[in-house]
């Protein structure tokens, strides 16, 4: 824009302005960059607008020293044969570990003890409780199998012997506790005790019928079993001293020995003594018969001495 005067005229003309480019700075190239521009640097792409598979993000090209390796590794006709020998060693051994587990401790056998739905496990303790109005003692069988123990009362199970002995472990936590005496040394203590008896028991009465010769179906879970059905009483004794003081305890530990010693007698009679009219000639047969009803009855007197002695510090 432009000014002209002349005789008091004024004219005003307008021109455009061009503006001048402004000169940018070149890089400054003495000091290193704080970050690398990788605007520029995109992976390359085809025809489809995909980029090319080829392309590592990484920056290392695919195929790399790594996977030629790898590649070669498995190309090698010996590296493979040693592979596949050494899974079959693997397979061997595993097949071998598990004939040996299988030769003394049956993984079939053991599910049988498991074997429980909840209205068997509301009759068996009914007739651990009570089990002076049963009638029929004998376990069934189905072409010479017995049944499992959801089908038949009789026959013996682990899973409530199990659960007993975690639920005594408990109450006799909850037990110390209220005394202000809990450590969690006195309840392993308790816990490995009440274990060991147990052991101990089955141990000894494996041993007695092993020295008296006597044949009978009776296997190690089945003595697991029976001993274990004590926890049960052990768990109704220190409840009832826990509620109701020393008076309660000796109560309730009466009756459960009493109701405990009644279903040992009962149930092993008809796994021992039965077995009579199979070995019953020979020397010493008349004797025989004696001794097997000793060992049943022992074994259920054992009972209340063992229930004593696990329960008796946990009431004071």
């Amino acid at each position: 824009m432009s000014y002209n005067t002349t005789e008091g005229q004024i004219s005003i003309s307008f021109y455009p302005s061009v503006a001048k480019p402004r000169a940018r700075a070149a890089p400054h190239t003495g000091d290193p960059l704080l970050f690398e521009d990788t605007s520029s640097a995109a992976p390359p792409m085809n025809n489809q607008g995909y980029y090319t598979p080829g392309y590592n993000m990484g920056g290392a090209p695919v195929g790399g020293p790594g996977d030629a390796g790898v590649n070669k590794l498995f190309a090698d006709p010996m590296a493979s044969a040693a592979m596949m020998y050494g899974s079959s060693l693997a397979n061997q051994g595993k097949d071998i570990v598990n004939k040996e587990i299988n030769r003394y401790v049956s993984v079939n056998k053991l599910k049988y003890f498991f074997a429980v739905d909840s209205k068997y496990v509301m009759k068996k303790l009914l007739l651990l409780m009570f089990p002076y109005t049963h009638q029929d003692w004998e376990v069934r069988y189905h072409r010479d199998t017995p049944l499992t123990p959801r089908h038949d009362v009789n026959a013996p199970d682990l899973y409530i012997p199990t659960m007993a002995f975690i639920t005594y472990i408990l109450l006799a936590g909850m037990a110390l506790g209220i005394q202000k005496r809990f450590s969690p040394e006195v309840l392993g203590l308790c816990a490995s005790t009440a274990l060991v008896w147990v052991v101990i028991e089955v141990l000894v009465m494996l041993l007695c019928l092993y020295l008296l010769s006597v044949h009978s179906d009776l296997s190690i879970f089945d003595l697991f079993a029976y001993s274990g059905y004590k926890y049960v009483g052990m768990i109704f004794t220190v409840l009832g001293g826990l509620l109701f003081g020393s008076d309660g305890y000796f109560l309730a530990l009466t009756w459960s020995s009493c109701a405990l010693m009644f279903f040992i007698v009962r149930s092993l009679k008809m796994k021992i003594l039965s077995s009579l009219s199979n070995d019953s000639m020979g020397a010493g047969a008349t004797a025989k018969p004696r001794l097997r009803l000793y060992i049943t009855v022992a074994t259920a007197a054992f009972q209340p001495i063992i229930i004593y002695w696990l329960t008796s510090h946990l009431v004071r």
